[in-house]
């Protein structure tokens, strides 16, 4: 190893990074649940989920000590924020409990009767409730990262201009992003994006994704409709975290940061045309 290698050490991620980070990570668990449909010999597709699901808890519980390790004053914004990842934990815990004993239903019905063609009783509920429970988890992890984030801008103001430069919509759509709101489909040659409150614009995803900031995961999302094509998932690079971890700094009164205060709006969405 040589002394520039020695010396060549990652620069440790923020817990606001690591937030965002682990809100992505939620994003990539819940579509896959809701991609997931169980079958009578889908044991081991419900142990690599619920093995998911309880990786998760255990990431949520290393966010929290990340946070407590900075030594910030306890506000009620910080107490906030860790004890809303503590219960993303909890119910990531949950959640990885009821698809381990849907598992343990569907191996047992099929070493019963393994030529059965139909899913042992309560295994469809079990998924569901799984699903449930860390299906708001993207939107509370970034919930907690703009507490961390403003607390931390607080004691230890900082530049922080990883996100100069960006138009208002631009920021807007990077947030939104980040929440696990935003996917792309194509239809008649043609692409679509889906956000949940209808402002983000195919434009500005081009733009962001020439910028290194977000990236597009094909076919990662659910379907928009029974039996449709699974959707495109719009992610953030680390470079896009480190933008938002900037906007969620953000004083409450600024246009930007003011996106944050919108209540989420249904789970349906309608299709906005790309310009």
């Amino acid at each position: 190893m040589t002394d520039d290698q020695l010396f060549d050490v990652p620069e440790p991620r923020t817990p606001v990074e690591r937030l965002l980070s682990l809100a992505g990570s939620y994003t990539r668990h819940n579509d896959a649940l809701a991609r997931f449909r169980p079958t009578p010999a889908s044991g081991p597709d419900l142990s690599a989920h619920a093995n998911s699901a309880a990786k998760l808890a255990h990431e949520s519980l290393a966010a929290v000590k990340a946070i407590q390790d900075q030594q910030l004053y306890a506000s009620a914004d910080l107490i906030d924020a860790t004890v809303r990842i503590k219960q993303i934990a909890y119910l990531s815990s949950e959640a990885a409990r009821h698809l381990a004993e849907a598992q343990a239903a569907v191996t047992a019905a099929s070493l019963a009767t393994p030529k059965s063609t139909s899913l042992p009783d309560g295994v469809d509920q079990q998924v569901q409730l799984a699903q449930e429970l860390t299906a708001l988890a993207p939107e509370a992890a970034v919930e907690s990262a703009t507490g961390i984030a403003r607390e931390t801008q607080r004691r230890r103001p900082a530049a922080a201009g990883a996100s100069d430069g960006l138009a208002a919509a631009e920021l807007a759509a990077l947030h939104t992003a980040a929440r696990g709101h935003v996917v792309m489909t194509q239809s008649l040659g043609r692409q679509y994006v889906h956000s949940r409150d209808g402002g983000v614009r195919i434009g500005t995803l081009r733009s962001l994704e020439g910028k290194g900031l977000i990236t597009r995961e094909p076919a990662s999302a659910p379907p928009a409709y029974i039996n449709g094509p699974a959707q495109d998932r719009i992610r953030l690079t680390s470079d896009g975290a480190t933008a938002v971890a900037a906007l969620l700094s953000s004083p409450p009164s600024t246009p930007a940061s003011a996106t944050s205060a919108v209540p989420p709006a249904p789970a349906t969405s309608t299709p906005t045309r790309g310009r």
